[in-house]
């Protein structure tokens, strides 16, 4: 798996959402910090988004903004970097119809009880892209078909809106890789690197140890843990632990496997080492995390005037 699909595999572990707003006159949004990653793209109209600490940003039809790791923000019509004054809202509402001086889309992940993948926290608070749709006609029509669909109050809407934001977050993360040069990801500068986090990713039931992943590697312990720490950021055993606790959030939220399968297919050997490691990392039991509301029909915070 490479890392793109690794960051938007990490989403699962909270519910999608899509909406789209227009507005007319002196509009402005604020989105409050939360624990999630998402994108505003501008179907039309134009504006300035500014997070805290940040230069605004002109932003104007067709421009993608990437928001990575749920940073406060503000969307308006007008150059301001103050985070208050604007009126709280729950929700956007139902679409407005007719003439609009702004008219966007808003798709993200909410983690209420997760983490953003590292790699987004290398990035800004908020990123422009102004792709290229005459080279990416599916991006294009990828926006089409979302802005119908968050229009719209239709049977399935959850689930078509989920893939949607999933592959336009996919193309926006080509676009970043490709900018700044990554290529997707350093790790894939080691091919044996590379090598351990597939076996990682792929088969993470697996008892694996730092000695048998630097196999995997063909490297020596010392080198592989010094080699993975750098590429990827954080050690090998803590890269297992977390990429199984992020895949058992995803089984406990898709399914109704029963916990004790759940930790045997993400290599915990009990029910009871599995319920200790989730708590550590999401701060509630994996029976509590199931059980708890769905968030898919939820509304991020947005503020309105």
């Amino acid at each position: 798996m490479d890392l793109i699909s690794d960051v938007v595999g990490a989403g699962h572990a909270g519910p999608a959402f899509a909406c789209r707003v227009r507005a007319v006159g002196a509009w402005g949004f604020r989105f409050p910090s939360n624990t999630g990653m998402g994108f505003h793209a501008v179907l039309d109209g134009a504006g300035w988004v500014a997070a805290p600490g940040a230069k605004p940003v002109r932003v104007q039809r067709g421009d993608i903004v990437l928001v990575p790791h749920g940073a406060e923000h503000v969307l308006s019509h007008t150059v301001r970097r103050s985070m208050t004054g604007w009126e709280t809202l729950w929700a956007p509402g139902p679409v407005m119809t007719g003439p609009a001086d702004i008219d966007f889309l808003l798709g993200c992940y909410k983690l209420d009880h997760s983490q953003v993948h590292r790699f987004m926290h290398t990035l800004p608070a908020v990123v422009r892209i102004r792709p290229d749709y005459d080279n990416q006609p599916d991006l294009r029509a990828l926006l089409d078909l979302l802005a119908t669909d968050a229009s719209l109050d239709r049977p399935g809407g959850t689930a078509t809106r989920a893939a949607l934001v999933d592959l336009i977050l996919v193309h926006v993360l080509r676009q970043v890789g490709e900018a700044t040069r990554t290529g997707g990801s350093a790790e894939l500068a080691d091919p044996g690197v590379a090598a351990a986090l597939d076996q990682i990713r792929e088969s993470p039931h697996r008892p694996w140890t730092v000695p048998k992943l630097a196999q995997v590697a063909g490297m020596s312990r010392t080198v592989f843990s010094e080699r993975f720490a750098s590429l990827v950021g954080e050690p090998p055993m803590r890269y297992l632990i977390g990429w199984r606790l992020t895949r058992a959030a995803r089984l406990l939220r898709e399914t109704q496997v029963p916990l004790a399968t759940i930790a045997r297919q993400v290599g915990y050997a009990n029910g009871y080492a599995f319920a200790g490691a989730f708590r550590r990392q999401y701060g509630v039991a994996p029976g509590h995390y199931r059980r708890q509301q769905p968030l898919a029909t939820e509304r991020p915070s947005l503020t309105g005037k």
